[in-house]
């Protein structure tokens, strides 16, 4: 399968190189240093699971270089969702399809504005990777896991191709007919381990080891779900207490993603993730105070590290 990777950073790097590994005709689009790296270096991923690795790759900044593909791996950070959608026209042919593996809960919809819903599937990925250096993914949490689906419901012929593919990669992957509760589900679980361990600056086993902390992760992932069940999506108080048992089985040395671009000083999704949740609860008259308290904190952050006074 012909496949370009948009977003060379922990997620697109982890599953791009399995995929890489595995065979598959895989193209990485990236830009700067990463480009840069992914040229002369090739791509390292640094696993506990899969072992260190380092494969030669192809790489380019230009996406009409490549042409059409059958699977556009779409990873870029959630606040650069509209420009990238714009720049990877040139990949899509009459049968491509794209694959929103991002944060957040409205990237599949965001996307569709660009370039229609016809393309777009929705995932959700459980695996914590990060860049350590450009072109050098380290992954902190095993075994790396993708579950994807239509987003209209139910499973069809192309997506259990594509599941074939990912299951030669390696890696866990399910297919599953009701995606969009599952994505409503893990921005739950992001929202509260990439909001808390950013503001906190500590990882999750340091947050679950106090009371006070343990109820402010809990009461971010209670809002989010609120807003969530008035969205329509039903998320069960059993649901959403899985996963937080899944934030107490992750390794406690584990940091959402949103803190590994806070300790660099780059961007933050805090717009995409713990603002999005206070957008929503305005829309519909529901308290938010503990995520627009994470929003609010780390505001002067979302652009990267703020200017001295």
């Amino acid at each position: 399968m012909r496949i370009a990777v948009v977003g060379v950073g922990g997620t697109g790097g982890y599953f791009g190189g399995l995929l890489a590994r595995a065979g598959e005709d895989v193209t990485f689009i990236a830009r700067g240093a990463t480009l840069a790296a992914l040229r002369a270096d090739g791509l390292t991923v640094e696993s506990r699971v899969e072992g260190t690795f380092t494969i030669p790759v192809r790489a380019t900044d230009d996406p009409a270089l490549v042409g059409p593909v059958d699977l556009v791996l779409f990873c870029v950070k959630a606040y650069d969702t509209a420009t990238a959608a714009a720049q990877i026209r040139p990949l899509l042919g009459t049968e491509t399809l794209i694959l929103s593996v991002q944060n957040g809960v409205d990237n599949e919809e965001r996307i569709a504005e660009v370039v229609g819903p016809a393309p777009v599937i929705g995932a959700i990925a459980g695996v914590s990777a990060h860049s350590r250096a450009p072109g050098v993914i380290v992954v902190a949490q095993e075994p790396g896991q993708l579950r994807f689906g239509e987003l209209t419901g139910g499973t069809s012929p192309r997506t259990e191709q594509l599941l074939q593919v990912f299951q030669r990669a390696a890696f866990t992957a399910t297919l599953d007919p009701d995606i969009r509760t599952q994505l409503w589900e893990k921005f739950v679980f992001i929202c509260a381990l990439s909001g808390v361990t950013s503001l906190m600056r500590l990882p999750i086993g340091q947050i679950l080891r106090y009371p006070e902390t343990t109820q402010l992760y809990r009461g971010v992932m209670a809002e989010v779900a609120a807003v969530g069940r008035a969205r329509g999506v039903e998320l069960t108080d059993e649901r959403v207490e899985s996963w937080f048992q899944v934030s107490t089985q992750i390794s406690p040395a584990v940091y959402g993603s949103m803190y590994h671009d806070l300790a660099a000083g780059r961007r933050l999704e805090v717009e995409a993730l713990n603002g999005t949740v206070v957008r929503f609860g305005q829309d519909y008259g529901i308290p938010t105070p503990l995520n627009f308290a994470i929003f609010a904190a780390l505001k002067p952050y979302a652009d990267g590290a703020p200017a001295p006074a």
